[in-house]
């Protein structure tokens, strides 16, 4: 986490994914190569800075979002001190969701399946256990885990 947002009094939202879901460039990413810096130094330090100061900074998983949204959701709202009512609890029913929020774009943009488990449509077997690999070397004895 970068020392800048250590000493702000804004509360951080991390939310990161297993990245065989989120690969494309499968050589460059193994590499450590890829073109927004070095991805397990960003997520370990935002993992680490949830553990130390939990009001400041939460960490959330995408995976854990699909498999449970209505306990994840309420987890967010609750550490942005805004938790719901019972009516807002059931956001399928916003207008917003229906027909979005903009006129020159078109609402399905915002929206995919997401699944979890994707990464077979698109990397092989051998891919899949070269990343767990990396995964695993890299978030070793952190605690956190996909």
């Amino acid at each position: 986490m970068e020392e800048a947002h250590k000493h702000s009094a804004c509360k951080i939202v991390y939310v990161c994914r297993n990245v065989k879901y989120t690969l494309s460039l499968f050589e460059s990413f193994c590499n450590g190569t890829i073109y927004y810096g070095p991805f397990w130094e960003h997520l370990l330090s935002y993992w680490r800075a949830t553990l130390e100061e939990p009001k400041h900074v939460l960490f959330m998983r995408y995976e854990e979002l699909k498999a449970e949204p209505r306990h994840q959701i309420k987890r967010l709202a609750e550490f942005l001190g805004c938790p719901f009512t019972k009516q807002e609890e059931n956001l399928r029913s916003l207008e917003v969701n229906k027909t979005g929020s903009r006129n020159d774009v078109n609402h399905k943009d915002y929206f995919r399946k997401g699944e979890v488990g994707d990464s077979k449509n698109y990397l092989t077997p051998e891919m899949e256990y070269k990343i767990d690999m990396i995964i695993q070397e890299k978030l070793q004895g952190s605690g956190l885990k996909f």
